[in-house]
């Protein structure tokens, strides 16, 4: 009897331990949310398939893409080889040295994963859930065999409500320019901010060569960022994308900008993709003010 209470006793411990482990939130994961939701969706209204397991099975088999099967050979969602012709990458698994598809970019990894389970007759049963079904979507896949693990489908279902990745499958509309860049091989690191997308410049670059990499006219790169379409770039500075907007976010409604050595009102309004207009306008300066360090700029 006593043998009992212990192993229930302990049963109990272990459930605890378990329950007590869940999933927190990692921002190398929303990074990778932020580059990838808009191919996810694109997928999704090709597919059918929704945008939210997508990217949850994405990121976890990829490790947020730093997994030797994503570095390698761009393979973010672990599938195997099982007849492929194109370019392999072995890697130890379930069992050593096993045969994984490789791709020339994370794009084509996105499209053969879609491809993957809307071909297979193994997952034609998912394709009956509706898109916002993301639990039935997340147990289906393990029940059909996707993967090994016993807390598979656990592990999609807690990454998706972290994240509220729910809200793309409903998503009507995805930003093509974002989509764009996953297509072309992610040439760089795209940042978002503010309802906007932004990169750092390189050594040598110019709003011309960054114009040719991002497929923008160099002269709206130029106008987006209020300068000359001449103007050489300091390596590390930030090159928006999109039209800077008129405030920083609205969680810096009570936070301030302490000007820094070096700083002047227009790396500022880069630094957080405002305006430089609308950042005089902000603070109440004319436009010929010159800041001065320690002092405290409004953001919104």
């Amino acid at each position: 009897m006593k043998r009992t209470i212990f192993s229930l006793f302990s049963l109990f411990l272990v459930l605890q331990t378990v329950l007590s482990q869940s999933m927190s939130w990692n921002q190398r994961y929303q990074d990778y949310f932020n580059l990838y939701k808009d191919i996810a969706i694109e997928q999704m209204q090709k597919y059918h398939i929704p945008a939210s397991i997508t990217l949850a099975q994405g990121v976890l088999e990829s490790g947020a893409g730093r997994s030797e099967l994503a570095t390698r050979g761009n393979n973010h969602f672990g599938i195997k080889c099982n007849g492929w012709t194109g370019r392999k990458v072995y890697h130890d698994d379930d069992e050593r040295n096993e045969c994984f598809r490789a791709y020339d970019n994370v794009y084509e990894s996105f499209i053969d994963h879609s491809v993957f389970l809307t071909t297979s007759k193994r997952y034609s049963s998912l394709f009956q859930l509706k898109l916002t079904d993301y639990k039935g979507w997340a147990k289906g896949l393990k029940a059909c065999g996707y993967a090994t693990s016993p807390t598979y489908a656990t592990k999609l279902i807690e990454i998706i409500q972290l994240y509220k990745l729910y809200q793309y499958d409903t998503a009507k509309e995805y930003d093509k320019f974002q989509a764009q860049q996953v297509k072309n091989g992610d040439l760089r690191h795209i940042y978002f901010f503010n309802k906007n997308y932004y990169l750092k410049a390189r050594k040598g670059d110019t709003f011309r060569s960054i114009a040719e990499e991002v497929d923008i006219s160099y002269r709206k790169l130029a106008k987006y960022n209020e300068r000359n379409k001449n103007d050489k770039l300091e390596e590390g500075e930030i090159v928006w994308l999109k039209k800077k907007r008129s405030k920083a976010p609205k969680d810096y409604k009570d936070r301030m900008h302490y000007v820094k050595n070096g700083e002047s009102m227009y790396s500022v309004s880069q630094l957080y993709g405002i305006k430089l207009k609308k950042l005089y306008k902000l603070n109440d300066l004319p436009p010929t003010y010159q800041i001065r360090v320690g002092e405290a700029l409004r953001l919104r």
